[in-house]
């Protein structure tokens, strides 16, 4: 299945979608607000090199880039349905996806065969492939984890199908896979290519399932500075730092305070939801009750009544939500009653344009990631408090799923191998 327009917008929701420890001591010197945009400063909206078509993201480390890495303008994410019938097969499918990754995210020339057969290339990069700063994540859904590789003991604790929250419209067509790539990189011809690439290497093993691209605005990229969404407010400034290895430890990365079998050590769960704006009807709304909405002043991002977009909005001495509504967006998402981080979460997100719906309306909207060590503390949660929020008049989710981030790779050992092994 690939990209499709016909996204449900109301009505009721359609049918649900359906050890390395020693090493990773080692290697743990190695870096490696909630869904639409929560409550504090972060470190992922970095300034890219100064050339970015040379930048170079290490693949190999602890972690998987694509992360905690810089997010740069853009992405896109594709989920496959696994074509492998046994282990052994599975096996060979995360060797050949370790080969491709491993040569797209370094670059090079590009390879050239024999001309009576179909070029080893697309070309749409040319003559040489940069790295452009590429990074391809790995994920693994729940249904990976059937009787088809003997892995069900293997599975991650809360990895799941994505059932409805009661806002949504899912269509099963567009949730789920058994895998899932998150490709970014700063020109879209470089994650095209990836892509591209990927499909043609490995047909027989991997069947496309859904695919959706994702932007950043470049400005925001180039400054380092906080994303603006599609409804135009600021996007993710209330996410953890990226360069606090404590907290991230805490909060993204998979270890042993989390009880997950051996292997996931290093890696993190990542939900991803398809978010369709209803920019008509948002574009027809008063300024006022959009910020009320969203619990922050669109020019500059400051909780309302603050001067500055990180500003502490002062919740403790606002109990009646005077200040800041109580059912504001950033106030459910982080109500910070534990501490700063009650939204146990890291997002990544990109906005997305698809053309227009069957309605003729404008098929735009987010692709909301976050990535954490406890789907149920850090996605679910958070999602819940969400419920009935005022802004649920403007977005219908239609998509995604729970996926899981295999751990990171060294020269020895590729993605999936702790995994399979045993």
């Amino acid at each position: 299945m690939t990209e499709k327009t016909d996204i449900p917008v109301s009505g009721a929701a359609a049918p649900a979608c359906p050890s390395r420890r020693k090493w990773l001591l080692g290697m743990s010197a190695f870096g490696g607000g909630a869904v639409l945009g929560a409550a504090g400063a972060t470190s992922w909206f970095r300034r890219p090199a100064a050339d970015p078509a040379r930048e170079q993201v290490p693949f190999d480390g602890v972690h998987q880039a694509g992360i905690v890495t810089a997010a740069p303008q853009e992405a896109i994410f594709i989920a496959f349905d696994v074509l492998a019938r046994n282990r052994e097969q599975l096996a060979a499918l995360f060797r050949q996806l370790t080969e491709r990754i491993r040569f797209l995210t370094r670059g090079g020339p590009a390879p050239v065969g024999d001309a009576r057969l179909p070029p080893m290339d697309s070309g749409v990069m040319g003559a040489e492939i940069v790295p452009d700063g590429l990074t391809i994540t790995v994920a693994v859904g729940a249904t990976l984890f059937d009787a088809r590789f003997g892995l069900e003991a293997r599975k991650p604790r809360h990895l799941v199908h994505m059932e409805a929250f009661p806002n949504d419209a899912l269509d099963a067509g567009w949730c789920d896979g058994d895998l899932l790539l998150q490709c970014c990189a700063h020109s879209r011809e470089t994650v095209i290519h990836a892509v591209r690439d990927i499909i043609k290497h490995m047909p027989d093993k991997l069947a496309p399932r859904w695919k959706m691209d994702g932007f950043l605005p470049a400005s925001a990229v180039r400054s380092g500075s906080t994303p603006i969404n599609l409804f135009g407010f600021k996007d993710g400034t209330g996410n953890p730092s990226t360069g606090d290895d404590k907290l991230m430890d805490d909060m993204v990365w998979v270890g042993s305070k989390d009880q997950e079998p051996d292997w996931a050590a290093g890696g993190s769960y990542m939900a991803v939801r398809l978010i369709r704006f209803l920019l008509e009807q948002w574009d027809r709304t008063p300024l006022g009750e959009q910020q009320t909405d969203f619990g922050r002043d669109k020019a500059s991002g400051a909780p309302l009544g603050r001067k500055a977009e990180f500003d502490d909005p002062g919740f403790a001495a606002d109990p009646d939500g005077k200040g800041v509504p109580l059912d504001s967006h950033m106030r459910r998402a982080e109500p910070r009653r534990h501490g700063r981080h009650d939204a146990r979460l890291l997002r990544r997100s990109y906005s997305y344009s698809a053309g227009l719906t069957r309605s003729g309306q404008l098929d735009m909207g987010l692709v909301f990631v976050s990535f954490q060590a406890n789907l149920q503390t850090g996605f679910i949660d958070t999602q819940k408090r969400l419920d009935r929020e005022p802004l649920e008049e403007y977005i219908k989710p239609f998509g995604g799923g729970y996926f899981f981030v295999l751990p990171g790779v060294s020269a020895r050992e590729g993605l999936g191998e702790g995994l399979l092994r045993g």
